[in-house]
């Protein structure tokens, strides 16, 4: 077993990477993905005493190759959200080898795993494991499988990041002063599967709740970190637009709904800086426009669907019946009618400042301090991790992604997160759940 005063870790990349955290925002090209964990650097740091004292470093190192060909795994065969039979049975498999009490089909297909006594203080970490409907171009050799499917926004990190922790933990189990749950949940790019897996009983008697989710703006070998809002609240846009259909030759005699529903998109935006105060951001854009039957008929018929996103809950508590009376206003006003429907997807992320220490210091402890960035500001992304916090403190921390190129953005069609990052996902997870229950008995 390693010591405290022998014992070393070394940040992964981080001489490759010098600066890019200190930027905060990155845009750059797809990063190299390592095969093997990072390279001996010539600054180590002294791991912390706790983290040697549970002997996780020799298997942290063991289990590094076997995560990473995990995660390639899944990155071939991404499931849609809803649809994580194949995930979740491989996830479930892993959980029961490594010694963990396993339950499958918790919110339809998410899967939960508890290690420990039968009582005690219950601490739990939640990942997520669906993918997005995109084409996928990274030209990798383990490129997705399926067609039009993608892990494009890191879940096949998170759920390889929860694996990892996992097979750390599993030999610990009868140290741990209190239980710890790992939630693999299903449907969080629908923001529906948190609520799946909360009704269905994931988040009781937990008393603390920590997550992850990948960052392209910060540097491989770093992990983020904000202490109250992290994400906007969220909400789905739909719009039926109303005309009256006729001849394009004679657009007189219709009212033509691709041109209203024109005005609603730009009219919207300019609504937005005009009559909403700009100290309370508000971002609405739209996905989806459809329409239309003919090149020669005027459309009597445009459906709009959009998302609406904002930090400010009292604000977004307005929005829904604001953009209605403006969305109306707009359509009479050029002859049109219109049907809106709104629905709120998720809350925003409220991280617990206490809970939020808690991984800074461990991040701090196994990675150095120049490894911690604080981020200045929210972000408009959702995350239905929101929705599994109600009532219970926790925290999410945002790991570093991009490698010496760079990383494209969340969602891109070139979305390659360099590797190393598993390595620093896992140790962080481990070591802040270890010091919520005080440690090793």
């Amino acid at each position: 077993m390693a010591t405290a005063d022998t014992a070393t870790l070394l940040p992964s990349r981080q001489a490759q990477t010098h600066g890019l955290n200190q930027r905060h925002r990155f845009h750059g090209k797809t990063s190299p993905l390592m095969a093997l964990p990072p390279p001996p650097l010539s600054q180590a740091i002294t791991l912390p005493a706790d983290w040697c004292a549970a002997g996780l470093e020799a298997p942290q190192r063991q289990h590094l190759p076997e995560l990473i060909q995990l995660r390639r795994h899944i990155h071939r065969h991404p499931e849609l959200s809803g649809q994580e039979q194949r995930t979740a049975a491989l996830v479930a498999g892993e959980l029961r080898r490594w010694g963990w009490r396993v339950r499958e089909g918790v919110g339809r297909t998410g899967v939960l795993a508890e290690l420990g006594p039968s009582q005690g203080p219950l601490v739990a970490a939640r990942v997520d494991m669906d993918a997005l409907p995109i084409e996928e171009r990274t030209g990798l050799d383990y490129a997705s499988r399926e067609q039009g499917l993608m892990h494009a926004c890191g879940h096949d990190v998170h759920t390889v990041v929860g694996l990892g922790t996992a097979a750390l933990l599993g030999p610990l189990a009868p140290r741990l002063r209190g239980r710890v749950r790992l939630l693999f949940q299903p449907a969080e790019e629908t923001a529906e599967g948190a609520a799946w897996m909360r009704a269905a009983g994931a988040m009781d008697g937990v008393e603390a709740l920590f997550g992850v989710h990948v960052f392209p703006s910060l540097a491989v070998g770093s992990i983020g970190l904000r202490s109250g809002s992290l994400t906007a609240a969220a909400g789905e846009l739909e719009i039926e637009v109303l005309g009256e259909s006729g001849h394009g030759a004679r657009p007189h005699q219709s009212t033509d709904a691709i041109w209203i529903a024109a005005r609603v998109v730009s009219g919207l935006q300019e609504a937005i800086s005009r009559r909403l105060d700009p100290l309370h951001p508000v971002v609405v854009s739209f996905g989806r426009i459809e329409g239309g039957k003919a090149f020669n008929v005027i459309a009597d018929h445009v459906r709009l669907l959009g998302t609406v996103r904002c930090l400010d809950l009292e604000l977004h508590a307005r929005l829904p019946g604001w953009i209605e009376d403006t969305v109306h206003a707009l359509c009479r006003g050029h002859g049109g009618e219109a049907r809106v429907r709104y629905r709120c997807i998720a809350p925003p992320v409220h991280n617990d400042p206490e809970l939020t220490n808690l991984v800074a210091e461990a991040a701090a402890d196994l990675l150095g301090h120049s490894q911690v960035v604080w981020l200045e500001q929210p972000s408009l992304g959702a995350e239905d991790f929101a929705t599994l916090q109600h009532g219970v403190r926790g925290t999410m921390f945002r790991l570093g992604v991009a490698g010496a190129a760079g990383c494209t953005p969340l969602h891109s069609n070139s979305f390659s997160p360099d590797e190393g990052c598993l390595e620093v996902g896992v140790r962080v997870l481990s070591l802040s759940l270890l010091r919520w229950l005080g440690g090793l008995a």
